[in-house]
């Protein structure tokens, strides 16, 4: 996950790129991969069957996770990550690989003079669904797919259906527990210029997966979710914004990392965060 919903800031972050500059000159994206996968031990004799593999792949994960987003605005491309901390956990049931996944922080990366901020009590509310993934085998290599399972975050209502585009829907609701429809991202222009944008999601992302000899998966996230923007503390801000993702599987990793079961609170992950997860990517 990895938590998506901060995209609406690509298009309206621009527009004060060229409302109060000459113009901008956004930094280019990073190399592609952004980390490359575990190197397998030699001595290492993976799963056999399917029933080998879902036990080896059962257990409980430390998760990360990149979306690259790309906006194009007058100012220029805006590009940015949203880079996601949570918990993936796999139980088997039956002959099923049942997938789990929990939120914890966030955080936003871009090429522009802005930051944003989520709380994490609102990237904490989003709550995919348990979902039963795909195990297959390619050239020796087991895969996982996670197979999108839409979830909705600021609004009720039936998450198989299209995301609502009336910012008055009666279904919005308070995920974040602020007092403020729907979930609120704190925003900061150029070191001075603060604003708050109200969105509702409806997440819709893919994993894909793969099995390495040290226990980790690593592999890259889909991302198709849709947003509603509610409302802005700034006018300028108060606009549809939906910017697709930057479609490179290398700039849009995923790594679930085995952990003990005692490392199970956000507070713990995150203390543990260098150990664990490669450095973030700069923009």
């Amino acid at each position: 996950m990895h938590t998506t919903f901060l995209r609406m800031l690509i298009f309206s972050s621009l527009i004060f790129c060229w409302s109060f500059t000459a113009g901008c000159k956004p930094k280019q994206w990073p190399d592609s991969p952004l980390y490359e996968p575990p190197e397998n031990d030699p001595a290492w004799a993976p799963p056999v069957t399917a029933a080998e593999a879902r036990a080896a792949i059962q257990g409980h994960y430390a998760h990360y996770d990149i979306v690259a987003y790309i906006g194009q605005t007058p100012a220029g491309p805006m590009r940015t990550f949203i880079i996601s901390y949570g918990f993936t956990d796999f139980i088997v049931q039956g002959n099923d690989l049942v997938e789990i996944d929990r939120f914890c922080h966030s955080v936003n990366k871009n090429n522009q003079p802005f930051s944003a901020n989520l709380n994490d009590a609102a990237t904490q509310a989003i709550t995919p669904r348990t979902a039963t993934v795909e195990l297959s085998q390619d050239g020796g290599a087991w895969k996982i797919m996670r197979p999108a399972t839409p979830t909705l975050i600021g609004i009720n209502g039936d998450p198989w259906k299209p995301l609502s585009r009336n910012p008055n829907d009666p279904n919005i609701n308070d995920a974040d527990g602020d007092g403020k429809p729907g979930v609120t991202v704190h925003l900061t222009l150029y070191g001075f210029i603060k604003a708050e944008l109200y969105i509702a999601r409806r997440e819709i992302f893919q994993n894909f997966l793969t099995l390495y000899s040290d226990g980790s998966l690593y592999g890259h996230v889909v991302d198709t979710s849709e947003q509603l923007v509610i409302g802005a503390t700034l006018n300028l801000l108060n606009m549809p914004s939906n910017p697709p993702q930057y479609e490179d599987q290398g700039l849009n990793p995923i790594l679930l990392v085995p952990v003990a079961g005692d490392l199970d609170t956000c507070e713990k992950l995150m203390a543990n965060r260098d150990a664990l997860f490669p450095a973030e990517p700069v923009l």
